[in-house]
């Protein structure tokens, strides 16, 4: 079978697609799961690259998530049976042995190729809203929202009841963000404080999604609401930000929340658990949309990384 590995790091040109023997037979409490669609994002391509906080060992296989069928079961699993639709922290890989603790069984209904698509982002995003605090009425700015986790901010921030502003850089990126449901699409590239300012009636956003970083959070400290949080999410602009202008915190009464959801997987898989639940009832019964704008072979995983660093995807890549 294909697998795609990470032997040194790097660029996506330097991925390997490698034909290996197929896993055995599943382990007690572990399923071995058949691989349909593979989901892809910025932190695959820290991770290539060795930017990533978290490093394994190479070689590695690449992705992190993956939606597909179940082939076995091993001793002792309940609740999954051969033939289930599972969601599973995969790569790209045609087949693969998990642990069936971290494997979520699909509601009928719910496509393979959505479901691959949504887990990470849609996660961090519901993850975000909650360590953010978000209110139905408030403001939600969500920096970057054409890309993958930006666009799941947008669909899960409407649906929680706030009024989304969305940040982006070309008329297509801004018409997918009002597409999903933002009530205010910017083109961030002349600066966003003063359209900020103006569609709040100069109060602000109360909650600001960065997962930009750089200058995009030196300039949201400026049209952040009083008593209002800045999400930290990544650093897709290359770095992050100087020294916060904790002068600007002070006066506003304002907060900075850093987060990730491998932290929180860490400390509290529990949470991520009831997160990861409620998210696929949402897929299921149609009340968020992951948006797929590419999707290509295995053969083509570099290339699908490639998409993502030259910021051509919106929403999601996948690999099929």
């Amino acid at each position: 079978m294909k697998a795609v590995f990470c032997e040194k790091l790097g660029g996506p040109e330097g991925l390997v697609v490698r034909e290996i023997d197929p896993p055995g037979s599943p382990e007690p409490g572990q399923l071995k799961v058949a691989l349909s669609a593979r989901g892809l994002s910025f932190p695959d391509v820290l991770m290539v690259s060795g930017g990533y906080h978290v490093k394994p060992p190479l070689p590695f296989v690449v992705g992190g998530e993956a939606a597909g069928e179940v082939l076995e079961a091993g001793a002792g699993v309940e609740g999954f049976a051969v033939g289930d639709r599972v969601l599973v922290p995969g790569g790209c890989v045609e087949e693969a042995l998990f642990d069936a603790r971290s494997a979520t069984r699909l509601p009928e209904g719910v496509d393979l190729e959505a479901a691959a698509s949504f887990r990470a982002n849609y996660a961090t995003a519901l993850y975000g809203m909650q360590r953010g605090r978000l209110s139905p009425g408030e403001v939600l700015l969500v920096h970057g929202a054409a890309g993958g986790v930006g666009l799941a901010a947008v669909d899960v921030g409407k649906l929680m009841g706030a009024t989304v502003i969305g940040t982006a850089s070309t008329p297509e990126k801004l018409n997918a963000v009002r597409t999903m449901g933002a009530d205010h699409a910017i083109d961030y590239t002349g600066g966003f404080r003063e359209h900020v300012k103006e569609l709040t009636g100069g109060r602000g956003a109360d909650v600001i999604f960065d997962p930009v970083g750089g200058p995009v959070f030196d300039e949201s400290m400026r049209c952040i609401a009083p008593f209002g949080r800045i999400l930290i999410v990544g650093f897709a602009g290359g770095k992050g930000a100087g020294l916060a202008k904790t002068n600007h915190l002070l006066v506003k009464d304002a907060e900075v929340i850093g987060f990730t959801l491998g932290a929180l997987s860490r400390h509290d898989p529990a949470w991520v658990a009831r997160n990861v639940d409620t998210l696929v009832s949402w897929l299921a019964s149609g009340r968020i949309h992951p948006h797929i704008s590419h999707r290509l072979p295995l053969e083509r995983t570099a290339e699908a990384l490639q998409l993502i660093v030259d910021r051509k995807v919106i929403g999601k890549v996948i690999v099929v």
